[in-house]
């Protein structure tokens, strides 16, 4: 599995789509399921085209609302999300929530 953190061009200055904003506005966690094509779009640019194979989706949560998410994305397509990336995603939205409550 790569981790790469070049990719934020991409999602600069776009909207996010219907499907991660649902998942926000729940406060729902989200992993797509074994590589298939339930990996959500990010942005509303990319509806028609499914670009990622897995993904993990924890949302920031400070003072009870949520103000972002933690998005974990995998082109490759022998990568399943599992537990421990799950976990990661977890902790880091539990620690940006936190301190954006200081």
């Amino acid at each position: 599995m790569q981790y790469l953190g070049g990719s934020k061009k991409e999602f600069l200055e776009q909207d996010i789509s219907e499907e991660l904003e649902r998942i926000m506005d729940d406060k729902e966690k989200y992993t797509s399921k074994e590589n298939n094509d339930l990996a959500i779009p990010i942005t509303k640019n990319e509806n028609k085209e499914r670009r990622y194979n897995s993904q993990v989706v924890y949302p920031i949560i400070s003072d009870g609302d949520v103000i972002g998410s933690v998005i974990l994305l995998s082109k490759d397509n022998n990568t399943k999300m599992t537990e421990i990336e799950q976990k990661v995603a977890q902790s880091a939205a539990s620690f940006l929530g936190s301190q954006m409550e200081i």
